[in-house]
């Protein structure tokens, strides 16, 4: 078996798409920064989210079935790093955007690249992380030209057009 350093050496070179991850409850809005997202099936339209047990709005996130997938456009590092930031509190990390709530109440973020507004339907713990089946209730695209990607641990800004190759 590898070390845990060689595996992240090795998935620092997988682009993924940053996302900000949130959910809901009457507390308020609560969220992380993921990279960690995928597509899993459209039969029912479902996506898979790796969430480290440590994030703090886990139990909240599990409790309320609610998540909000916010797919970053490619200006919005800074609010990326403030949702991955343990200093700023839930307050700080929402005063950086426009939320809105969607019809689940996840709060989706105006101006992504593309929300999903989801429920939680499955969920399983494996080494460090919970994995989150979410179900797709709706989706919402934002007038943007660029996607941002996690690429050899740091942001790279991917235009939302075609090209050939």
């Amino acid at each position: 078996m590898i070390s845990g350093d060689l595996f992240r050496r090795g998935m620092s070179r997988l682009a993924g798409a940053v996302c900000l991850i949130t959910t809901s409850d009457a507390g308020g809005y609560h969220g992380f920064t993921a990279s960690s997202v995928c597509s899993v099936t459209d039969d029912p339209p479902t996506l898979l989210v790796c969430m480290n047990r440590n994030v703090r709005s886990r139990e909240t996130l599990l409790a309320s079935k609610v998540v909000g997938v916010n797919v970053l456009a490619g200006h919005q590092h800074e609010l990326a790093n403030a949702f991955a930031s343990a200093s700023m509190t839930m307050e700080q990390r929402f005063a950086g955007g426009g939320w809105q709530p969607g019809a689940t109440g996840a709060p989706l973020l105006a101006g992504a690249a593309v929300s999903f507004d989801c429920r939680l339907s499955e969920s399983a713990e494996v080494g460090t992380h919970s994995v989150l089946f979410c179900e797709i209730m709706q989706v919402a695209f934002g007038a943007v030209d660029e996607t941002l990607l996690w690429l050899d641990r740091n942001y790279h800004r991917l235009p939302l057009r075609r090209v050939q190759i």
